[in-house]
């Protein structure tokens, strides 16, 4: 026998993302958020009133989650390319450094001489190849704490190598 909530799922679910793709156009995110939707909607489903309809709550509901991605992917896109137009020490230009292996050496020495969290966020974000959300995530920290600490990392690196 479904739950109530199931029953909601079932019955709304195609509607509701179809509302998020009409808000992105982006199946990716419109899957997301609508997933996000009933999840929230779950949690908060003893709080829903009935002053509007099922249909209608649920939609504002993955309004606010879009408009919420939204405002976090500008926040992101302001800060990513300002700092990574000037990264030098990406992982593509460090395989194409490995050729001379002084110069490696000196950036991995350098690297090395960092202190935590600069060296880890550094180290994760290149090797790793992971986002600066899921490092802040790591570090229980925000997206761009973990951007912020990137930079200083790679400026730290810079400065070392320029007195060397």
């Amino acid at each position: 026998m479904e739950s109530g909530f199931e029953l909601l799922y079932r019955k709304y679910y195609t509607q509701v993302y179809s509302y998020v793709m009409t808000l992105g156009r982006n199946r990716d995110t419109a899957e997301e958020i609508t997933q996000q939707t009933f999840v929230k909607a779950l949690t908060s489903y003893k709080t829903f009133r009935g002053e509007s309809s099922e249909i209608t709550w649920l939609c504002s509901i993955a309004k606010n989650l879009f408009i919420d991605e939204q405002r976090e992917q500008k926040k992101a896109d302001k800060i990513v390319p300002e700092l990574e137009s000037s990264v030098h020490f990406t992982s593509i230009e460090m395989e194409l450094e490995s050729e001379n292996e002084e110069k490696i050496f000196q950036i991995h020495s350098a690297l090395h001489s960092l202190n935590e969290p600069y060296k880890e966020v550094f180290h994760l974000r290149v090797f790793g190849d992971l986002s600066f959300e899921n490092i802040g995530k790591l570090f229980g920290k925000t997206a761009n704490w973990a951007c912020v600490t990137y930079h200083r990392a790679r400026l730290k690196i810079k400065e070392t190598l320029e007195e060397k």
